[in-house]
């Protein structure tokens, strides 16, 4: 890769160098900052609105598809450092959306380089317009490696991302809201990021040309911040959906007569969420043959409603190149991630199979119940961004409601 500080200018360069250093003097010309909970501060050209905002500052390694993870609902309370150093190169269009609210949940972004003007025939929207339009706060400028080694050697952090046209700010209350700011264990977004009535969908994956059956599956997405792509992969399979919200429950799930049930993505801590989800999820389980497909926090969600525990990750999994082995099959796929939370795969138990491995670091990333059509994933099978390797759990849940069908 050619040498990506060359682009910058000499107000940038030296923004750009000085991020590794905490309590440098601000740089000319700089217009937004990053300052995290131990003091370090980081400089650089804002983009978006103005303000700032407070967050867990984690990193995503993939290299397409800034738009869709900005829009995923479990970013939410998060700033995101992305590793590929061009971002906004392709402009954003109103397809690749992932949150069904009007706004993002995430707080921000914080890029190496400048944002160009977008170069692709499906850009309708400069990125920097679009973070206005969003109200998102993004920096430019930072030497996103060495935030990245840092995230990665020490944890996420808190941080506080601040943008001012003017270059003025005051950095001793923007640490005091970094360092007050009370973190993602314990809190419960869910809450915040679902449908708080009951929604229908009917669109289908791009380019997805397939008939619907004539009797389609009845599914009930449970909307703990649920992606666009998930929903179109199952209706691709043929399923009338009716989205409900996070807090439903079983009754209220029940009563629309599912063929299945889907518990879906979602920001937050799992713990916190299950306050109220988990008795729902252990009402649906007392229906034996009732179909049950969870992916990330629905996943975890599943976990301890079967009597797991759930944990907090230092990194957690964000990218489209993470390495997944299948223990049914012995295939390994690449996989889409986003999650900062993970299942204690010694706290699952007995009747409780572990279907997935990362091969990163070890950690659970599926399980499933014997004899029983009840399976989930800790990644992102419907990727949107990422690899369609995993595609398959929309055909298995399909298949899991036809047997179930057929067998009525």
């Amino acid at each position: 890769m050619p040498n990506s500080t060359a682009s910058h200018s000499s107000e940038q360069r030296g923004a750009v160098e000085s991020c590794a250093h905490p309590n440098d003097a601000q740089p000319d010309g700089a217009s937004a900052v990053l300052v995290l909970e131990d003091g370090t501060t980081l400089w650089g050209q804002g983009l978006g609105r103005e303000g700032h905002a407070v967050g867990e500052v984690c990193f995503n390694t993939a290299m397409t598809g800034y738009q869709e993870i900005m829009t995923d609902p479990s970013y939410a309370g998060q700033l995101i450092t992305f590793t590929f150093p061009h971002i906004g190169n392709v402009g954003t269009n109103d397809t690749d959306v992932e949150g069904l609210a009007p706004t993002p949940a995430c707080l921000g972004g914080i890029f190496r380089m400048d944002v160009t003007e977008p170069s692709n025939w499906r850009a309708q929207t400069h990125l920097n317009q679009w973070l206005e339009q969003q109200n998102l706060i993004a920096l430019s400028g930072v030497d996103t490696r060495a935030l990245t080694r840092r995230i990665r050697d020490g944890g996420a952090p808190k941080g506080c991302l601040a943008h001012n046209r003017a270059g003025v700010f005051d950095l001793k209350a923007l640490h005091a809201h970094a360092q007050g700011w009370a973190g993602l264990e314990g809190c419960d977004l869910a809450k915040d990021v679902s449908r708080t009535q009951a929604q229908g969908w009917d669109e289908k994956r791009w380019r997805d040309e397939r008939n619907s059956p004539d009797q389609p599956f009845q599914v009930v997405v449970v909307d703990f911040g649920v992606k666009r792509n998930i929903l179109r992969a199952l209706t691709s399979q043929g399923c009338a959906l009716t989205v409900l919200p996070a807090t439903s429950s079983a009754d209220d799930i029940l009563s629309h007569k599912p063929d299945g049930v889907f518990l879906s993505n979602g920001p937050g801590d799992p713990a916190a969420t299950g306050a109220y989800a988990l008795p729902t999820i252990r009402a649906l389980l007392m229906q034996r043959d009732l179909p049950l497909f969870g992916i990330c926090l629905g996943h975890q969600l599943l976990a301890l409603a079967l009597g797991a525990k759930t944990k907090k990750m230092a990194l957690g999994h964000r990218g489209a190149n993470h390495p997944v082995r299948d223990h049914i099959t012995g295939k390994v796929e690449i996989t889409s991630q986003n999650h900062g939370f993970v299942v204690d795969h010694d706290s699952l138990p007995p009747g409780v199979v572990q279907t997935h491995v990362s091969l990163f670091d070890g950690t659970n990333q599926g399980l499933a119940l014997r004899s029983r059509p009840v399976f989930s994933v800790q990644y992102h099978p419907e990727a949107s961004p990422g690899p369609q390797d995993s595609h398959y759990f929309f055909d298995r849940f399909r298949q899991a409601m036809d047997d179930r069908r057929t067998k009525s």
